[in-house]
C-alpha cells in the first residue's frame, strides 16, 4: 500500500478541525444541540485515525479546541468545552493505541478500568468548575443525591461509559472502512 503524502493528511486533518469545531461552537450556542456538537467533534476527529494519521489528529484536536474556545469565549467557552478537552476529544486516541497495540485480552480490561475512572474524573472536574461558575453549592438538592453524590458520580459514569466505550469502537471500525475507500 502507497503511504499517503503529508498534504493529504494535512488536508484531511484540516478538514476534520474545521467540522469539530463547527460541531463544537453549534452544540455550545445551542443547549440541547450540545451532546451532539460533542459527537460530531468526536466522529470528524476519528477521520484522520482511519487513516492512520496520529500526529494529524492530534494537530486537529487542538485547532478544533482552539478554534472553539475562541468562538465561544472565555467563561462559555470553558464551562461548554472543557470535558470535551479533558476526555471526549482524547478518547478517541486512546482507543486507537488500544486497538492498534494491546493484543491480551485481560490488559484491556485494565485499559477499561482506566479509562473509566478518567472518565469518571472528567466528570467530576466538570462538575467542579461548573459548581464554581454557576454556584451549584448553594443550590439545594434532594437529600439523596447530595448524600450519595461521589456514588451516583462514579458508578452512575462507570455504566454510562461502558456504554459510551462500545458504541465508539463500533463508530471507529465504520469509519475505518469509509475512510478505507479514499484511495490515497
Amino acid at each position: 500500500m502507497k503511504q499517503p503524502s503529508r498534504s493529504f493528511e494535512i488536508a484531511l486533518s484540516a478538514i476534520a478541525c474545521a467540522v469539530a469545531a463547527l460541531g463544537l461552537t453549534l452544540g455550545s450556542y445551542v443547549r440541547f444541540l450540545l451532546a451532539a456538537g460533542y459527537l460530531i467533534a468526536v466522529f470528524a476527529l476519528m477521520v484522520p485515525l482511519a487513516k492512520g494519521h496520529v500526529l494529524g489528529y492530534c494537530l486537529a484536536f487542538a485547532g478544533a479546541s482552539l478554534l472553539a474556545f475562541l468562538f465561544t469565549g472565555f467563561v462559555l467557552g470553558i464551562m461548554q468545552l472543557l470535558p470535551f478537552v479533558a476526555f471526549f476529544g482524547l478518547h478517541p486516541l486512546a482507543n486507537y493505541f488500544q486497538k492498534k497495540y494491546v493484543k491480551n485480552r485481560l490488559l484491556h480490561g485494565g485499559i477499561f478500568l482506566v479509562k473509566a475512572a478518567w472518565f469518571d474524573l472528567s466528570l467530576w472536574l466538570a462538575w467542579v468548575v461548573l459548581e464554581g461558575f454557576l454556584g451549584f453549592s448553594e443550590m439545594t438538592w434532594y437529600p439523596f443525591v447530595s448524600e450519595h453524590f461521589f456514588l451516583i458520580l462514579f458508578a452512575g459514569g462507570t455504566a454510562a461509559f461502558a456504554l459510551y466505550d462500545l458504541m465508539i469502537f463500533f463508530c471507529q471500525n465504520a469509519a475505518d472502512g469509509a475512510i478505507r475507500r479514499i484511495g490515497r
